[in-house]
């Protein structure tokens, strides 16, 4: 079992990681409305502009050097400015 501080632990390394949002493989958002740690919960919350994007196939968090931290494959049409929660979870898993 690891222990919960660890995973906390775990997921606080990872919010300092995390320099940006790249939507598409191009636009870039370094600017978060929060970006927050509670227990193994990594929450980032982040503006996309309807003026700059309309639909977003792809996010991909990126660290200060450009390294790709996490990438998903999306189809989310934007309409209006859309505020973007965005979570990871640091857990054991067990098989």
């Amino acid at each position: 079992m690891i222990a919960e501080q660890f995973m906390h632990d775990v997921a606080q390394y990872v919010e300092g990681r995390v320099s940006k949002v790249v939507l598409n493989s191009s636009y870039v958002i370094s600017q978060f409305e929060q970006k927050a740690v509670t227990d193994g919960m990594l929450a980032i919350n982040y503006i996309i502009p309807a003026s700059d994007v309309s639909l977003v196939t792809k996010i991909e968090l990126k660290d200060a050097a450009d390294h790709v931290i996490t990438s998903h494959d999306v189809n989310v049409p934007i309409t209006s400015d859309t505020l973007m929660l965005q979570t990871i979870h640091v857990k054991e898993v067990t098989n």
